[in-house]
């Protein structure tokens, strides 16, 4: 199905939601479609330390137990009820796999998926209807999936204009500095210097830009 619109994917991420209030505007044109993805780590970090369960991440991703996927997934529910009250009336909430997202198993992560490239029709009703799709990135299963994956792939997927990567940082910081470009040899090149959660969202953000997406982590473009 292709859309009459121009489609935006925005990644909003956990740690920008547990500091300010969501302003779609900012990202999405006048005019255009747009579908979120959000992710939920504060929340779900915090939720696994009350319930005396430690976070651990390989690669940037959580490692997500059995004892932790019913604690994950009402943490990703809560955080999709809250930021579709921040949207406003076209936000539809949505969790992954209700929806019916799927995903392929991560060996060595517990119950943690990467998401296929398939849209459920339900989300293309959605969008040709405009609303705005929030999603949880859950799979079936239940698989909890990368945000930053499931966000490229569903952009891909849904053959978006654009992907937006938000976050609590402005972009990618190399030596204090924001980098204005990155290309897949910029990223390779700077290696050990880049850790943590940009790992996997550099990672996604090149799935898209080789696919043609314009793509931005903040005030960062990647290219392919």
């Amino acid at each position: 199905m292709l859309l009459t619109v121009a489609l935006t994917v925005v990644k909003c991420g956990g740690a920008l939601l547990a500091k300010e209030r969501f302003a779609i505007t900012r990202y999405v044109e006048p005019g255009s479609a747009a579908c979120v993805v959000h992710g939920a780590g504060a929340r779900i970090s915090h939720a696994l330390e009350e319930a005396g369960l430690v976070s651990s991440f390989i690669g940037g991703r959580r490692v997500t137990s059995d004892e932790a996927m019913p604690i994950v997934r009402e943490a990703f529910k809560r955080e999709n009820q809250e930021l579709c009250r921040q949207i406003g009336g076209r936000a539809v909430g949505l969790m992954g796999d209700d929806l019916g997202l799927e995903a392929e198993p991560l060996p060595g992560y517990g119950n943690v998926g990467m998401l296929l490239p398939v849209v459920p029709p339900a989300l293309w009703g959605l969008l040709a209807n405009d609303a705005l799709p929030v999603i949880a990135p859950l799979a079936r299963g239940p698989l909890n999936v990368n945000a930053d994956d499931a966000a490229a792939v569903l952009a891909v997927a849904l053959l978006a204009d654009r992907l937006v990567f938000v976050s609590d940082v402005p972009g990618v910081i190399v030596e204090g500095k924001v980098v204005p470009t990155l290309s897949a040899h910029d990223i390779a090149s700077l290696g050990r210097e880049l850790t943590g959660g940009i790992v996997p969202k550099l990672q996604a953000a090149l799935v898209a830009a080789r696919e043609g997406i314009r793509v931005d982590v903040g005030l960062t473009s990647v290219v392919a």
